[in-house]
């Protein structure tokens, strides 16, 4: 059983909580992911490690409540426990040898993924540029971390109604435009976000890592539903990944993959009990 140590609403939709996971903080780096099960009849869900403190002993995980078992786990609080988190998964990021300007690109709840990886590359050295991106201000997260984990941090809303009003990819396109060399971008967030970054960074051939979010039920390679087409051949996600060359990823069969399960995956209400199926 793993303790909830603290839990924070971030915004509507977004819960964030501290994990005590002493074991997977102690070896837990950016890119990495554990898989959670809130109790004997929860699904397992992947989530990537929004932060760790090898001191405490925590893991902190950020996810979205969109379906049933989001919504399960949602209502643990502070205290309670969860049945399983198993990790660190997957590949930590590797990031490109020297670089000393890199952009980091997150869109929506994309950004709790994104932040350790400007946190990092920060702690190294290396000049963060941090682009996120979000529908509008109420849907805002981390801003006070992101901002303290990059050396210029422009948030994006669509609706214009906190600071910069368009796309990440627009802000990205003008940082380029206005004469900055990245020696590498990292975007993570939706799957079409991450395509379009792709497209602005292709032409300049600036290093693109993307962090990909297939379907994944076990996490160890032994399911094979996270694969995806890189560089034309078939890779896995949760092995493999979940970073991967932006310029070599096929987004399109990757957005068709992940929508194979859509209506089953609609959360439902019952009125008598309140339960969530």
């Amino acid at each position: 059983m793993y303790k909830i140590l603290k839990k924070k609403q971030l915004n509507e939709q977004v819960v964030l909580i501290e994990i005590d996971a002493p074991f997977i903080a102690a070896k837990a780096e950016p890119g990495q992911f554990v898989i959670v099960r809130s109790d004997e009849k929860g699904e397992r869900i992947p989530f990537t490690i929004s932060d760790y403190d090898r001191e405490k002993g925590t893991i902190t995980v950020i996810y979205q409540i969109i379906g049933a078992s989001t919504m399960r786990l949602a209502q643990l609080e502070q205290g309670d426990s969860i049945l399983d988190v198993a990790g660190p998964l997957g590949v930590a990021t590797e990031y490109a040898e020297g670089a000393k300007r890199v952009a980091v690109v997150g869109g929506g709840v994309g950004c709790a993924i994104a932040y350790p990886q400007a946190k990092k590359l920060f702690g190294m050295g290396v000049t963060v540029d941090m682009i996120a991106g979000f529908r509008s201000k109420d849907f805002i997260i981390l801003d006070d971390e992101m901002r303290a984990a990059s050396s210029e941090l422009h948030i994006c809303t669509d609706d214009g109604s906190y600071g910069y009003k368009g796309f990440v990819t627009n802000k990205l396109q003008e940082l380029i435009d206005s004469g900055i060399h990245y020696d590498e971008v990292i975007a993570i967030g939706p799957v079409p976000m991450m395509k379009f970054v792709c497209r602005v960074t292709e032409p300049y051939g600036i290093k693109t890592l993307v962090s990909l979010n297939p379907i994944m039920v076990d996490g160890t390679g032994m399911c094979g539903c996270c694969r995806v087409k890189v560089g034309g051949k078939i890779r896995y996600a949760c092995v493999e990944g979940p970073d991967f060359d932006g310029h070599q990823v096929d987004f399109d069969e990757l957005m068709r993959r992940n929508s194979t399960y859509k209506e089953h995956e609609a959360r439902h209400i019952c009125r008598l009990t309140g339960g969530v199926r």
